[in-house]
């Protein structure tokens, strides 16, 4: 399978262009994932309703996550414009989320999914699907030549993976300090996204959760900067 390439971002512009598995697909400096071909957006880990959930444990967060990721996502969807959309697992951050969650987000949620095809893939975080929303509930999609799913499978399966779950992030250094941002991580035949959802954090990419998951020498790390994407490989980046 070809490597991922990336195309550095001229100016203000928010995309890097890469391939998956013969598949061009457009990195967004959102932590959305559009394929052209498809008209086909893909988010991963919205994790929606996490303050709540907190609550519902007597862990109090500010209640201002769902609403949030919500505005993050109109503006996605805007900008694209996309025919499908897929949301990769964890789009609730507990079984719960879905069903509880107050009306006014549902209706925002029922309007973005609005004359297109909503297909809402299950995480570890809500096994269940989701709840009184519009779409289709799947454990896993293939579709234009590559499968989605939630959890990153190991080996070599013979059609390109997009995945989520892990939330990855990487490290590079910049003249005398540090910068650790979430990126999108790809070697041509799979491609990891990062938490779309405001209140997730980040598992580096050196941790052994991706042990096994990547060609290393085809490995690229999209880091979602302030203004654009920076594309370093894995060589390059610091632990």
């Amino acid at each position: 399978m070809a490597a991922a390439f990336a195309e550095r971002p001229q100016g203000r512009d928010l995309t890097v262009r890469i391939e998956i598995s013969g598949v061009e697909a457009l990195c967004d400096l959102s932590g959305a994932m559009f394929l052209p071909a498809e008209r086909l957006l893909v988010v991963s880990d919205l994790h929606l309703e996490k303050g709540a959930a907190f609550a519902r444990r007597g862990q109090l967060l500010p209640p201002y996550d769902t609403v949030a990721t919500l505005n993050k996502l109109e503006a996605v969807l805007a900008r694209f414009d996309p025919a499908i959309v897929i949301s990769l697992g964890d789009n609730f951050h507990d079984r719960q989320g879905s069903a509880l969650m107050p009306e006014i987000f549902r209706q925002r949620l029922e309007g973005l999914a609005r004359e297109r095809e909503w297909i809402w893939i299950n995480g570890n975080h809500d096994p269940d699907g989701v709840e009184n929303l519009a779409g289709t509930v799947a454990d896993e999609l293939a579709y234009g030549g590559l499968v989605f799913r939630h959890e990153p499978l190991p080996g070599n399966h013979g059609r390109g993976e997009i995945a989520g779950h892990l939330h990855p992030a990487a490290t590079v250094r910049r003249r005398d300090k540090s910068v650790r941002r979430a990126c999108f991580a790809a070697d041509g035949a799979r491609l990891i996204m990062p938490a779309f959802g405001v209140t997730t954090g980040g598992l580096d990419l050196r941790h052994r959760a991706f042990a096994g998951l990547f060609a290393q020498q085809n490995l690229v790390a999209h880091l979602l900067g302030r203004d654009r994407l920076y594309s370093v490989r894995f060589d390059g980046l610091t632990g």
